[in-house]
């Protein structure tokens, strides 16, 4: 059980750092760069945040992935809770 308690823990963190590599991406066009260089560094943000993402949902497992994904998922922020 600790083996897989490192795992999960792992997932989450590296699923929750994707968060500000994705947030960044808008910020980009307003930095003081070449428009090629703010292209690569949009690029970058995009693959860094997208690795970071499913790699940690590989470590949590099906189930928690998916219960996380949908925390992620905009149409589900405002959505209410059906009682189950």
């Amino acid at each position: 059980m600790k083996n897989a308690n490192w795992k999960i823990k792992l997932g989450i963190i590296l699923m929750i750092i994707s968060v500000p590599a994705f947030l960044a991406i808008p910020l980009v066009p307003f930095l003081d760069m070449d428009t090629e260089t703010k292209i690569t560094v949009s690029t970058v943000l995009l693959i860094i945040g997208e690795v970071l993402f499913w790699s940690g949902g590989l470590l949590v497992g099906k189930e928690l992935f998916t219960k996380y994904k949908s925390y992620f998922n905009p149409r589900n922020w405002f959505r209410k809770k059906t009682q189950q």
